[in-house]
């Protein structure tokens, strides 16, 4: 399956200036300050370090990785083994990536520490290898979100954080209602995939907003009060028109997203940059340096990524500004001119 050619060019969906006190889906809840005693001054964060000093660039490329089946014999090039995803993960904390969320990343607010570089874990299909719970309702140790909360707890700062695009009775070993619930009880997120992984340039406009709202349905019945920020496109292929993934409504069903995922083959640019197109957001297959178009594969990304530190995302540690170097100023969104800080 390659990325689909199809381009939206209808409707877009803006990518506004965030205000400092929003939360998105898969962000943790502040925690409050401890009372300062009698007569002493309240703590006071420390500033964040000079940009310079972390080779901050906001506006470099962010991975956005995509993840399917975790398989012992896998089947096809969507296909991980428990041990390779491991190793996935274990390397990026080790490379100082730090997760967000999809919505996160069409917020713009990444609120992550100075001198990290932001990636976005996405799992399609929300097949049993990813989610499965024990009778006690907690991840089972060989699940991918297990795999994930374990390298977690051995890297504090490598959060478990991942959104998950699921499609109709998601997660089913487990229960989908449980699963669901237990995602998002714990900062994850939860996207669209349709209800039965539609190939969305087949259907007219009706058969589209059906496909879509229909699993829409699913999660919110799941989860109440849940919203559904992001869809992930099945095989990566827009419908027609392409404005029709962002919003819709049938059978009194409307949905609203903010950013839509293809398949692709490369890093999405930063949601600051002028090129940013949140209705048309490529991601990069989870894959070993060999095999089936390696050359658009994870391993191969991120070595590529290693190689030019200064071409990828590096936080400043500021989350009210856009902070990247002089020279990148021209890559700036005209929208988000007021928050920059180039240095």
């Amino acid at each position: 399956m390659r990325r689909s050619a199809a381009l939206l060019s209808a409707t877009v969906l803006l990518l506004a200036a965030t205000a400092c006190s929003e939360r998105t889906p898969g962000s943790s809840a502040p925690v409050p300050a401890a009372p300062a005693a009698a007569g002493s001054a309240p703590p006071v964060s420390p500033a964040p370090p000079a940009p310079a000093s972390v080779q901050a660039n906001e506006l470099g490329s962010i991975p956005v990785l995509m993840y399917h089946q975790l398989s012992d014999h896998p089947a096809s090039v969507y296909d991980r083994t428990p041990a390779d995803f491991r190793a996935e993960l274990e390397r990026l904390a080790r490379e100082n990536y730090v997760p967000i969320t999809a919505a996160q990343l069409t917020s713009g607010r990444i609120d992550i520490p100075a001198g990290a570089h932001a990636v976005v874990l996405t799992f399609d299909d929300s097949t049993n290898s990813q989610v499965h719970l024990d009778p006690k309702g907690d991840p089972t140790p060989d699940s991918a979100l297990g795999i994930l909360l374990d390298v977690s707890k051995a890297h504090p700062s490598f959060p478990a954080r991942a959104t998950f695009f699921v499609n109709s009775s998601p997660f089913s070993t487990s229960g989908s209602d449980k699963a669901l619930g237990w995602l998002v009880k714990h900062g994850f997120e939860v996207g669209n995939h349709t209800l039965h992984h539609s190939n969305l340039a087949t259907l007219d406009a009706a058969g589209v907003q059906e496909a879509i709202a229909s699993e829409q349905a699913e999660i919110t019945k799941a989860v109440p009060g849940t919203p559904v920020q992001s869809l992930a496109l099945p095989y990566g292929v827009m419908p027609k028109p392409g404005s029709l993934a962002v919003h819709g409504s049938v059978n009194g069903v409307a949905y609203q997203h903010r950013g839509v995922y293809l398949v692709g083959s490369n890093p999405a640019p930063s949601p600051f940059d002028a090129s940013f197109d949140p209705t048309a957001i490529p991601r990069i297959r989870s894959e070993a340096a060999t095999g089936s178009e390696a050359e658009f594969g994870s391993t191969v990304w991120l070595d590529r990524l290693a190689k030019n530190p200064a071409g990828r995302y590096t936080s400043a540690g500021d989350p009210d500004h856009v902070t990247f170097p002089e020279a990148q100023a021209a890559h700036l969104a005209e929208s988000l001119r007021s928050r920059a800080r180039p240095y």
